[in-house]
């Protein structure tokens, strides 16, 4: 049977970043770690991922010195000495970072932020996450906001939090409109407005943000900002309790026992209210013991069971 077009492009073009990487192109050194990091055109082989980017970072190549410090950041080089890695990721995201890499500038504040590598240092990662935000790079952009959010490394500024959060918004990233309508529900420097709100939960509801799913279906569930729609709060309950969003699995408990916006069920009310104790919440801990004393031996059996399939299908790959 004869092979696929591109399967034979693939190994053509493996075939020539191989030739040109043994000759000691950094180019083509970087574009066949990418090859074995993504698995395209040849198995994935982190380890020969990370030794085609480390000759590439040698020679100065900040896109692989990014790379490479990031796979060392995640534990990709499989050296079972995690201090090690850690310290030679901060030193090749540094080296991509003063070069003018924008996702290593991240990347660097990110390891300055958790100490990773390097001092734990919430000024520094202030002044790396703002090198790469001005350079438009979204999630730089939410993570500067985010400090002038919670006053880490700088003094808190609402104005600033807003402003970054806004651009990094504007690009689609989740987490700055989840924050975003987080300040508009709460009115933290800005004016409470749940309309606001609602739009830029959704927006994050959309990508799969399971608070603002959670907090999306509260709106709904209150007629606050929109109409009320108990079929639309439970729609994106369960959206956010499946990802395991405790408060989410809480709400949706006290959803399906009501049987608002759904048929009421309360055995799968008390599934997801086991679940939601499971994580440690107090209140919900405090509804399992007092459904114990209305529901009968068989209902509670069979929650216990469903709530025991979810946890397992949970933790499958």
């Amino acid at each position: 049977m004869p092979r696929h077009p591109s399967a034979a492009q693939d190994d053509q073009t493996f075939a020539w970043f191989l030739a040109a990487a043994r000759r000691g192109n950094p180019y083509a050194q970087f574009n066949l770690g990418m090859l074995y990091k993504n698995g395209s055109g040849v198995a994935r082989n982190d380890a020969a991922a990370v030794a085609w980017l480390r000759r590439a970072a040698e020679q100065g190549l900040a896109f692989a010195q990014n790379q490479l410090g990031a796979m060392l950041y995640n534990g990709q080089a499989q050296s079972g000495d995690r201090a090690r890695d850690d310290c030679q990721a901060a030193h090749w995201l540094r080296c991509a970072a003063e070069q003018g890499d924008a996702s290593a500038q991240q990347n660097l504040g990110l390891l300055h932020g958790e100490g990773r590598g390097v001092a734990q240092d919430a000024e520094a990662a202030v002044g790396w996450f703002y090198r790469a935000a001005e350079q438009g790079v979204a999630r730089a952009q939410a993570l500067l906001a985010e400090c002038y959010l919670y006053g880490r490394g700088v003094p808190v500024n609402y104005p600033l939090a807003a402003a970054w959060l806004r651009k990094a918004a504007a690009q689609g990233d989740a987490a700055a409109q989840f924050n975003l309508g987080l300040m508009h529900a709460t009115g933290q420097g800005v004016a409470v407005d749940p309309v606001r709100a609602g739009r830029w939960y959704a927006l994050a509801a959309a990508q799969g943000d399971a608070s603002a799913q959670n907090n999306l279906a509260v709106l709904y569930a209150n007629g606050e900002g929109m109409a009320r729609d108990d079929l639309l709060a439970v729609h994106w309950y369960r959206a956010a309790a499946g990802q395991g969003h405790v408060l989410a699995q809480y709400n949706l408990s006290g959803m399906l026992a009501s049987g608002r916006g759904c048929a009421p069920d309360a055995v799968r009310a008390h599934m997801w209210m086991l679940l939601a104790a499971s994580s440690g919440d107090a209140t919900a801990c405090s509804s399992v013991e007092a459904a114990r004393l209305r529901l009968t031996a068989h209902q509670l059996a069979r929650a216990e069971e469903m709530a025991s399939a979810w946890q397992r299908a949970r933790r499958q790959p």
